[in-house]
C-alpha cells in the first residue's frame, strides 16, 4: 500500500467509497473544488491502481479541518486510516499545520480509538452534527506543535 496525494483522476474510486461510507456523501463537484484549492491537503491510499482510502484536510491559518476520512469496506481494521494520518501529519508539517481538528460520529468507536492513538482529544460534542440519521459530533484536536515539542525533552 502507498499513499500519495490525490489527482482528479482518483475521484471516481473516491466517490465509490464515499457513497458506500456516508449517508450524505460528498458528490464528485464537491471533491474537486476542494481538491482544487491550494492550501487543501487531500491524499488517497492505493493498493495497486485502487483506492482503498482517502482524507482530506482544508488548510486555514496553520490549522487543519480534516474533513474526509475513510476506507473500503474490505480494507477496514487493516492500517490504512492510521497509514493516511501518519502522511497526512508528515504533509501538515511541511505545510506549517499547527493543529488539526475534526468531527466523528458519538458511535464509530473504531475512528475514535484511531485518533485517540494520534493524540487526538475530544473538545466537545456538536449536538445534531450529523443526519441520516442524525446523531452528534465529538469535536477531537491534536495540536501537533506540542507533539513535536514533547518528542524534543
Amino acid at each position: 500500500m502507498i499513499v500519495r496525494r490525490m489527482k482528479k483522476e482518483d475521484l471516481e474510486q473516491v466517490c465509490a467509497i464515499e457513497n458506500e461510507t456516508f449517508s450524505m456523501p460528498w458528490s464528485y463537484q464537491s471533491f474537486l473544488d476542494s481538491l482544487l484549492v491550494k492550501d487543501n491537503i487531500y491524499l488517497v491510499a492505493l493498493e495497486g491502481d485502487s483506492v482503498i482510502g482517502y482524507c482530506g484536510v482544508w488548510v486555514i491559518a496553520k490549522e487543519g479541518q480534516i474533513n474526509n476520512v475513510a476506507v473500503k469496506k474490505q480494507n477496514r481494521n487493516q492500517g490504512v486510516g492510521g497509514k493516511m494520518l501518519q502522511f497526512l501529519f508528515e504533509e501538515g508539517k511541511e505545510e506549517k499545520i499547527e493543529q488539526f481538528t475534526l468531527e466523528v460520529r458519538k458511535s464509530n468507536v473504531n475512528a475514535i480509538k484511531l485518533y485517540d492513538k494520534f493524540g487526538f482529544v475530544n473538545v466537545g460534542i456538536r449536538p445534531h452534527f450529523y443526519e441520516k440519521p442524525q446523531e452528534d459530533a465529538v469535536i477531537m484536536t491534536v495540536i501537533t506543535s506540542r507533539k513535536e515539542e514533547s518528542a524534543l525533552i
